[in-house]
C-alpha cells in the first residue's frame, strides 16, 4: 500500500519521469521479443549453426530523440509497383504516403509503403549514415501502424535489419533512393561484428 501511494505521488509530481519510464520499458520489450524470435529454432532467420550461440542483438542505447510523431500526407492515386529486392523477386507495394519530420532543426522526408499482400502494417525501409559501420549496409526497416489525424509515429528505436543481414538465403526489399537519410540514426538494432560483410 505504501509503495502504491509513493507511485501515485511520483506520477503526479513528475509525469514526464513516469512517461519516460513507461517508454523505456516498451523499448526493452521490443528488444527482448526480437532476441527471443532470433533464439527460437522455429523462427530464427540466423543460419542454423548460429542459433544455439546467439546471445542477443547489440542495440543502440534507446534515445527519445528518435521517437517521432511525424506529419503524414497520403500519396494520391498511387499505383502498385514492383519493389527491387536482393534477388530477382519483385514483391508488389504501393507508396502509401510521405512522412515529414524534424531532427536537430533539419527537416527530413521518408516514403512509407504498403505491401499489397500483407496490409496489417505499413513498411518503411531506409538508409542512414550508420550503415556499413554500425548497421547493415543494405539498410534497415520499420514496421508502422497506420496514421491517425495526419500524424504517424516513427520510433527508430525499433529499427531492425532485414534477414539478408544475417544470411544470403533470403530475399529482402532494397530501400528506395528517396529513403536515404543524410543523418546517423543512432537507434535500434546494431549489427554484430560476425555478420558484417
Amino acid at each position: 500500500m505504501r509503495l502504491f501511494s509513493i507511485l501515485i505521488i511520483v506520477s503526479c509530481l513528475f509525469p514526464s519521469f513516469v512517461s519516460a519510464q513507461i517508454w523505456a520499458k516498451k523499448g526493452l520489450k521490443f528488444q527482448k521479443n526480437l532476441d527471443k524470435y532470433y533464439q527460437d529454432t522455429l523462427t530464427s532467420p540466423l543460419p542454423a549453426a548460429d542459433v544455439a550461440d546467439f546471445k542477443g542483438h547489440p542495440f543502440f542505447v534507446p534515445n527519445k530523440k528518435f521517437k517521432i510523431k511525424a506529419s503524414f500526407e497520403r500519396t494520391p492515386d498511387a499505383k502498385p509497383f514492383q519493389m527491387p529486392t536482393s534477388t530477382d523477386r519483385l514483391p508488389i507495394y504501393t507508396q502509401y504516403g510521405i512522412a515529414t519530420f524534424t531532427i536537430d532543426g533539419k527537416e527530413y522526408t521518408l516514403n512509407v509503403y504498403q505491401n499489397q499482400k500483407y496490409k496489417e502494417t505499413l513498411f518503411l525501409p531506409f538508409y542512414d549514415l550508420t550503415n556499413d559501420e554500425f548497421t547493415y549496409g543494405g539498410g534497415r526497416y520499420l514496421d508502422l501502424k497506420y496514421p491517425k489525424g495526419g500524424k504517424i509515429k516513427l520510433d527508430f528505436n525499433q529499427a531492425y535489419h532485414p534477414y539478408c543481414a544475417y544470411s544470403d538465403q533470403y530475399s529482402c526489399p532494397i530501400p528506395p533512393f528517396e529513403n536515404r537519410l543524410d543523418l546517423a540514426i543512432m537507434a535500434g538494432v546494431k549489427l554484430a561484428e560476425k555478420y558484417k560483410h
